[in-house]
């Protein structure tokens, strides 16, 4: 059975690829910086799949990738989660080139970004330059480039249903007259696997994207009349780009490094070239099905809650920790700590509420965690915008509102979640079923003399949060 290495694979892309390479009858070599964040899927073979730890910008980690593997892909990106992302995002794929030289691998395929020569954003000419550094590897490289994806979970697509769902009314950048040419996420896949180890792809790079070239504001208006909503939208040309970052920031659910980011990509044209997009489909057999098909389709998976992934997955933080294994040993010394218990009605009830928790379920004494959330949001935090993959289900490495979930075990009826807010320390919120009880235990690790301060500010509300919270998970109104 040949190897594939797959990078980036607690991403968006990555773990919707493990089962795709999987299917093709390769063993899927996992690359993750953190393990404890990685979920198995319980519909592959455990011996189609490897996992290995490896962090690219640490050359010493690239050791555990094996030899013996016939091909890789190169799916990282690093733009919403740190400032310096052009540097490190040269530095992964130059470690990444000069070790995969040494192995047997025939082929590498980097999915990249569509690129107008003439005019690149800040993220665009990163991913460019990273385009540059795996051509020059002597290994034979294809990069795949592609615009808007939509698909259940992509920042792309979350913007686009935020803005229409939430606003009958947009007063809009003007950069939404720009064209663009989308592409569902199904057909990104399908380009992705059937590029794989085809030597007339090598050394090349192609566009890929749907028939469809449409502006943002036609996509919004498109989405509307498929969810069947009526919507206006005016565009103002004095809405300057850190202005344009603000509006989706406050109205959509992404951060706002990537809704910065995103903007800066979004005033430039990306367009396939009709000639690379004919020879790609060629070599491939992919053809693309049309934006209005895309939408329904991703559509009718959030409607069956089928959520492989999402770009919430990705450690976003207002740490500068690229691992939750340090958090997952709750500290003990040095810390502030609410303890409660109370006793439960119903066990498998009482579970229930406790994996159910967040998201649009809400917190169990909702409008003191949603005051929490707006406060949040405006110092630059998540808030709870981010909701939750699943209504019912919860893994480890799962973004809630604004926590992370770094422990999850129904079986032992226990969840351990970790912060993202912004804060002047650490804070994790824990729950635990045990002796016919319900144990919560919310523990801070203050940070300086303003974190004590932070503590003692709040401690009045944690009466009304905690107090209420428990009670409700317990089964008591």
């Amino acid at each position: 059975m040949e190897k594939i290495l797959l990078t980036g694979a607690t991403g968006y892309i990555g773990k919707r690829m493990i089962s795709v390479i999987a299917a093709q009858g390769y063993r899927v070599v996992c690359c993750c910086r953190d393990i404890s964040r990685f979920t198995r899927s319980t519909e592959i073979d455990d011996e189609q799949i490897e996992l290995i730890e490896v962090d690219f910008l640490k050359p010493e980690t690239l050791k555990n990738i094996p030899e013996d593997i016939a091909g890789a892909y190169y799916l990282m990106h690093s733009m919403s989660n740190m400032d310096d992302y052009e540097d490190s995002e040269k530095k992964c794929a130059s470690n990444f080139a000069h070790y995969i030289e040494k192995t047997q691998c025939k082929h590498i395929v980097y999915l990249s970004g569509l690129v107008n020569e003439k005019e690149l954003s800040k993220h665009l000419k990163s991913r460019y330059e990273v385009e540059k550094i795996l051509m020059e590897c002597a290994v034979p490289a294809t990069v795949l480039r592609a615009g808007i994806i939509i698909g259940s979970g992509s920042a792309s697509f979350e913007i686009i249903r935020d803005l229409v769902e939430k606003l009958p009314v947009m007063v809009a950048p003007k950069w939404l007259h720009t064209q663009c040419q989308p592409i569902g996420i199904a057909n990104v896949l399908d380009f992705l696997i059937f590029v794989l180890l085809k030597p007339q792809a090598y050394q090349k790079n192609f566009d890929i994207g749907c028939d469809d070239i449409l502006t943002y504001k036609e996509m919004l208006l498109q989405f509307a009349k498929v969810r069947g909503l009526k919507r206006t939208i005016f565009t103002l040309p004095v809405m300057t780009p850190r202005l344009s970052s603000y509006w989706l920031y406050f109205i959509t659910s992404t951060s706002y490094k990537l809704a910065k980011a995103l903007v800066g990509s979004m005033k430039i044209e990306v367009v396939c070239r009709p000639e690379s997009l004919a020879e790609i489909k060629l070599i491939t057999g992919v053809q693309p099905f049309s934006y209005d098909t895309a939408l329904k389709r991703t559509l009718a998976k959030i409607q069956a809650n089928e959520i492989v992934s999402s770009w919430k997955d990705s450690f976003i933080s207002s740490r500068n920790d690229s691992t939750l294994k340090e958090f997952q040993d709750v500290p003990k010394y040095g810390c502030f700590t609410d303890l409660r218990s109370e006793v439960y009605d119903d066990r498998e009830m009482c579970l229930n509420r406790i994996f159910r928790i967040g998201g649009i379920n809400g917190w169990y004494g909702q409008y003191l965690w949603k005051i929490r959330g707006f406060l949040d949001k405006l110092v630059g935090g998540p808030g709870l915008r981010r909701g939750r993959r699943h209504p019912m289900e919860l893994r480890e490495g799962d973004a809630l509102d604004f926590w992370r979930v770094l422990y999850a075990d129904r079986k032992e009826g226990k969840l351990i979640l970790l912060a993202e807010m912004k804060l002047p320390g650490e804070a994790w919120l824990m729950f635990k079923l045990y002796k016919n009880k319900i144990w919560q235990k919310a523990v801070f690790r203050p940070r300086g003399i303003w974190g004590r301060l932070y503590w003692f500010m709040v401690l009045p509300f944690h009466g009304f949060i905690f107090k209420g919270m428990i009670k409700r998970l317990g089964g008591r109104k």
